[in-house]
């Protein structure tokens, strides 16, 4: 957590979508979400990510 903001590691993302690193290399390049780039680390802002999905929800059909 850096000032109230929770981060999340590339890995720890990649994990929790159950998508590769590369998978998310091309989302970065694409520019689906932000990302900060510390040394060798990306890190993305967990409530930038739940908005993502959010807004890309379909809900099942009945």
């Amino acid at each position: 957590m850096f000032n109230g903001l929770r981060l999340i590691s590339d890995s720890e993302l990649s994990r929790r979508l159950s998508v590769s690193k590369s998978t998310l290399v091309n989302y970065r390049l694409k520019g689906l979400f932000g990302f900060y780039s510390l040394e060798d680390k990306i890190l993305y802002a967990e409530h930038e990510i739940k908005a993502y999905l959010r807004q890309h929800y379909h809900p099942p059909f009945k």
